[in-house]
């Protein structure tokens, strides 16, 4: 998990994406990042757990309470000891951004899961997993 504490700028998203596009996880750069947002109700504040050994992640909308697993961790959450994410400074809301590094066929190779926290705006990655199979577009779709 990578955290860095950074004052607001005002465009929490952009930030967001930026700090996605500079962890860069497993060697493989990050070419592709989507904003999560709650496909029931349009929320954009979740929270979220992963988990880092099994490379997964869900998040829960702050506002509906809808889970959705983030790209193919419904696969591996039956397997999965989720902890529930934790900002340093105590806060657990979070804006939550996906980064997804393609290979030279456009498939998914690698995805990070960034968070915002919405109490002091600190940025993290706070799971990333390689992906080793074959085809994954559909993920792009699942942040």
């Amino acid at each position: 998990m990578t955290i860095e504490q950074r004052g607001g700028s005002g465009d929490g998203v952009a930030e967001l994406a930026e700090f996605i596009l500079d962890f860069g996880a497993g060697g493989y750069p990050v070419t592709r990042v989507a904003e999560a947002v709650c496909r029931d109700c349009t929320g954009r504040a979740f929270r979220v757990a992963v988990d880092d050994d099994e490379g997964c992640a869900q998040r829960v909308c702050v506002a509906c309470g809808v889970a959705t697993f983030i790209a193919d961790s419904a696969e591996y959450w039956a397997e999965a000891d989720p902890e529930e994410c934790e900002c340093p400074c105590g806060g657990g809301e979070f804006a939550v951004a996906v980064g997804f590094a393609l290979g030279d066929d456009e498939e998914v190779r690698w995805i990070s899961v960034g968070l915002r926290c919405l109490t002091d705006d600190t940025l993290g990655v706070y799971t990333d997993w390689k992906i080793d199979y074959s085809p994954t577009k559909h993920l792009l779709d699942q942040a």
